[in-house]
């Protein structure tokens, strides 16, 4: 087998046993799952653990998600195939990637430029032309685009940053994790008819949301900025 194939058949095999078998079962998503390479978005030190059941770091105190939260922050947004979604905190790009197979176009926001520059490199090599990579404060989000049908936050707040929930359309849906280091309630916003709801869903751990509706460094030194071999 080559190099390819040891990682497609390590693709599959964490699709079904850690996606499928954990209950989320839509074809759209799974589908998305098995296509995008999960092992682009990772370290080269760190490829050989891309397909692992957990998250790993991929530099500037940031991680790649556990696959099983990445699919099922996805499915909670319900994509039909024609949505506008909002990404905040594009981190590794995976997230970002995954959306861009379920969705018409993909905004997605970080503020650490060595970030968000390694992530478009990676979605023009992966000819992934549906993504729009911004690097600014997410928790403004990104109103020259809204509104959005779907927005996505891969990091924790304390509440919704009112600007995303201005941004978020009729009908539209908010994911995003409540809570500090201390702990954390991944939840779902939905407005309808201008009014906004939530529901949570299960305990999760994400790094801080940054910038000016995100955490400051003061209030949360569990993370550090780092230059750690991960960015190599």
């Amino acid at each position: 087998m080559t190099g390819e194939d040891v990682f497609a058949a390590w693709r599959e095999a964490m699709v079904v046993e850690q996606i499928e078998r954990r209950g989320i079962r839509n074809p759209r998503v799974l589908e998305a799952f098995r296509r995008i390479p999960r092992h682009e978005f990772v370290p080269p030190a760190l490829r050989s653990r891309a397909y692992d059941d957990g998250p790993l770091p991929i530099g500037k105190g940031q991680t790649i998600s556990q696959p099983f939260i990445v699919a099922l922050m996805t499915s909670l947004l319900q994509l039909q195939g024609d949505e506008k979604v909002l990404e905040v905190g594009t981190g590794s790009g995976y997230q970002a990637a995954i959306l861009s197979v379920l969705a018409k176009w993909v905004y997605t926001i970080e503020r650490h430029e060595v970030l968000a520059q390694r992530a478009k490199a990676t979605f023009e090599r992966l000819g992934l032309k549906n993504i729009t990579v911004i690097c600014g404060d997410g928790s403004l989000g990104y109103p020259e685009a809204a509104p959005y049908q779907g927005i996505i936050v891969t990091a924790a707040a304390a509440a919704p940053p009112p600007p995303l929930l201005e941004q978020l359309d009729e009908g539209g849906r908010l994911v995003i994790p409540i809570g500090d280091y201390m702990g954390q309630v991944l939840q779902v916003w939905t407005k309808e008819k201008g009014r906004v709801d939530y529901e949570d869903i299960l305990p999760v751990s994400f790094v801080p949301l940054r910038g000016r509706f995100g955490w400051s460094p003061q209030a949360w030194e569990r993370f550090e900025e780092d230059d750690s071999e991960a960015e190599q």
